[in-house]
């Protein structure tokens, strides 16, 4: 019966990862791309509500992604995906995707909010301009009231998540694949 079980979630998983990875970066319509836009807006706001000290890193980092919804969910094996916009010296500049799969004791799902910052140009056309991801052992920073105070980069990024709604028991490997489009 449990195998049974496993083989049915790796089947789901890959199909919803196959679907998410054969996604377009970018919305197909100007309405779609602005309603994107108006999400992220909100969520860079509600950002700054959550902890004042996260402007600094808007204002001072070469550059932010934003992905103001990332749906996940796990049954053993687990994916994740979201659309958002990517910002250079606070201006918009594309459209990226966030992919994610894991393996691992995990049961559930949730949304969540993310922030990548980078931290220097070269980090960010590391983002823009090859295949982009994060390790397994990469880690964000749960945002709440005072967490920007003692975030600091790794690497050249410092990411940054909001959670939205959900509930997920999670003790799994898995790492993060972005995809950049350039805004038109």
């Amino acid at each position: 019966m449990l195998m049974k079980t496993v083989t049915s979630a790796l089947a789901l998983c890959s199909v919803c990862i196959f679907l998410a990875a054969g996604c377009a970066t970018a919305h197909s319509t100007v309405e779609k791309r602005d309603d994107l836009g108006e999400k992220v807006q909100a969520a860079i706001a509600r950002a700054k509500e959550e902890d004042p000290g996260l402007k600094e890193f808007f204002d001072e980092a070469a550059g932010y992604a934003v992905f103001p919804t990332v749906g996940k969910g796990a049954i053993v094996v687990g994916g994740a995906y979201g659309k958002g916009e990517l910002f250079e010296d606070g201006k918009l500049v594309g459209y990226c995707d966030l992919t994610q799969a894991s393996i691992g004791l995990a049961l559930g799902g949730q949304a969540y909010t993310e922030f990548i910052f980078f931290e220097t140009k070269d980090d960010l056309d590391n983002f823009k301009y090859t295949d982009f991801t994060f390790a397994a052992q990469a880690s964000a920073v749960a945002l709440k009231s005072g967490a920007s105070a003692n975030a600091k980069y790794a690497d050249g990024i410092v990411v940054f998540t909001m959670s939205q709604a959900g509930l997920m028991g999670e003790a799994s490997i898995g790492g993060q694949r972005f995809r950049y489009r350039q805004k038109e």
